[in-house]
């Protein structure tokens, strides 16, 4: 059985880090299924899902992996196509991708222990991120 959920995220931008698990895990029990796996996917090319141990010296640590990688400051020629001085957040996102998978077994994700499940919003302007929810398994 596949089920699809949609959630809305309401985002910074600039490499917000929101963990996403509460939702992902409330949703799953909506869909009344006991075993399988989840994809979680948020279209667009400037976002991205990830896992993270989401406390504060973590995300902080991420924001400054991603601005030491690829730095917001930095011309990119995506800027020079269309003039949204957002190139950075597109490669960003194609590094670390727009959706995972995840499994679960008895209506419950399977994580770590501090593992959760996050979006980063790498744009740079506030957003309303959808992020798809599909639900594989019986």
């Amino acid at each position: 059985m596949v089920v699809s959920k949609a959630i809305s995220i309401k985002t910074s931008g600039h490499t917000d880090i929101i963990d996403i698990t509460a939702d992902v895990q409330e949703n799953l029990i909506k869909a009344k299924l006991k075993n399988g796996i989840v994809n979680v996917s948020v279209p667009g090319s400037t976002a991205g899902i990830t896992t993270a141990e989401f406390e504060p010296g973590q995300i902080a640590d991420l924001k400054k992996l991603f601005q030491d990688l690829i730095p917001e400051d930095t011309h990119y020629k995506h800027d020079d196509t269309w003039g949204d001085a957002n190139g950075y957040a597109h490669l960003r996102s194609a590094l670390i991708g727009t959706s995972k998978s995840f499994p679960f077994i008895d209506a419950k994700l399977s994580l770590g222990t501090w593992q959760q499940i996050v979006l980063i919003d790498f744009d740079n302007r506030p957003r309303l991120r959808k992020i798809i929810l599909q639900f594989i398994g019986g």
